[in-house]
Formats: C-alpha cells, structure tokens, sequence
C-alpha cells in the first residue's frame, strides 16, 4: 500500500508514507492517497490522534516527487482555473485536519516533507533527522505553507535563513529553535510518539478540540480577539455533560468517562 493506515489502540491512527525507494516523496497518485487518509482521519469520531511518519531508514518525507509532481502543479498554473492554496497530501491547506496529529520524523524531513510536519502540531524526531526547504534552488518557494508556518514556529530570523539560502539544519539546531518538541533514539520513535497519542486520546475530546482550536488563534488573532476566541470555547465547555463528569471524577478519585457531548 501506498500510504499505510493503521489503528492503534482504538482511539490513534498511525498513517505511514511507504515509498521508500523514494525517499517517501509524493507523486500525484501518493500525495491524493495520503489527502484520503486524513479525510478517513477526520471523518471517524472515534479516532482522537494520527501519528504521521515515514517508512524506510532514510527519510520521514521529501517532499514532492520533483519530475511528476512539479509538471502537474505547472500545468495547473498555466490554466485560468482560480487555484487557491495548495494542500499538499490534504495536511497543509487551511485546517485541512482538524483533530490532534503528530509528526514521527527520523532522516530527512525536507521540502514538502517539512511542510507536512509543520502542519502537524506536536513533531518528534531522532538525531538523524534533517530539516530543509530547498525549494527556492528549485526556483519556486515552499508553496505548502512553508512560508506560513515556520516563522511563526522557528521565529523570523531561523526561517528567513532556512527559506532564503534552502540550507538543510541538524535534529540538535531543529530542536534548540522549537521546531521539535524533543529528541528520541530511532527505537523509541515509535513507543514515544503513541504514549504522546495516548495521553491526548485519554483527554477531554471537546476540551482537547477547544484548546487546539484556541491556540492556533493565538497565531492568527490579535490577542483581544484570541481572548474572545478562548472566552467563548470556555463559556461552551462549561455547560457541557464532559465539564460536570471531569469534576466530578477529580473529586470521586476516577478515570473520567468522556461522552463528547
């Protein structure tokens, strides 16, 4: 297959990018393969988190398949047809997932591979993984949210380095810059990203939604707005049937029953 699809513990989806012979980069027929993944992600209620992660021993994802995917998304711009943002592998447009997602990432972690991490909201790697976007050597920009999302990650100054002279940095620079959330032994990845899931999946899952909801405004909103946002989330909470069973399982000394309502 493809693009792998795998259900954890009933609550976590493990979507695995299997090309390896190509270093997991996405031709058209992988990139829609795995855009069907999240929709499946997104559309069942049970699943709470999806882990993101590539096969193989070299590389998390490179990105676009350069010799098919490219011609296709030149073709595209040449037509009059209005294109809008582009969603590479249905992660990177506008809220294309709307649940949890973390990125597993061991080797390289570049171009479009990147961009898939950073619309990812929590991104683990080893040591051996290596971050880039190269694009502008290409002469084109990281045109799946690249531009977007790592500054607001890394700060201006590591993006504009990163984007401007296509510079690959180390799994040590990457993590001292937050662009990941900490370093794990290639055997761990796997162990390490699931009890993250697990932890999550064991949450409030309209509470978990609301606070991933608020937090992304925080990047977007001025923060008068974003305090209206988290104002408004909470006032909803706070009169839903999860908001009385997580008090009153702190109080009885239980494990909450959440029902989503």
């Amino acid at each position: 297959m493809p693009i792998e699809f795998e259900i954890i513990k009933t609550h976590i989806a493990r979507i695995v990018i299997n090309r390896p012979e190509r270093l997991n980069a996405l031709d058209i027929e992988h990139d829609r393969a795995l855009a069907a993944a999240w929709a499946r992600f997104n559309a069942d209620p049970d699943l709470k988190v999806a882990i993101l992660t590539g096969s193989g021993e070299r590389a998390f994802c490179t990105g676009a398949d350069i010799l098919e995917y490219i011609p296709h998304r030149r073709k595209i711009a040449r037509s009059r047809v209005e294109q809008g943002t582009i969603s590479f592998g249905g992660l990177t447009a506008y809220r294309d997932v709307v649940k949890p997602t973390i990125a597993a990432i061991d080797g390289f972690c570049v171009a479009g591979g990147l961009e898939l991490a950073l619309a990812c909201d929590i991104r683990i790697a080893t040591p051996n993984a290596r971050f880039g976007l190269p694009e502008v050597r290409w002469g084109i920009i990281p045109g799946g949210g690249g531009t977007q999302r790592l500054g607001k990650i890394v700060g201006l100054g590591v993006a504009m380095r990163m984007i401007l002279t296509g510079d690959e940095i180390s799994a040590d620079v990457a993590m001292s810059c937050g662009l990941v959330t900490e370093l794990v032994e290639k055997s761990e990845l796997e162990n390490v990203s699931i009890a993250i899931a697990e932890r999550i999946a064991k949450n409030g899952p309209l509470a978990v939604t609301a606070a991933r909801k608020a937090l992304l405004a925080s990047f977007e909103l001025p923060m008068e707005q974003g305090l209206a946002e988290e104002a408004d989330l909470q006032r909803h909470l706070l009169l839903t049937d999860d908001a009385a069973e997580g008090v009153a399982a702190f109080s009885e000394k239980r494990h909450p029953k959440y029902q989503s309502s």
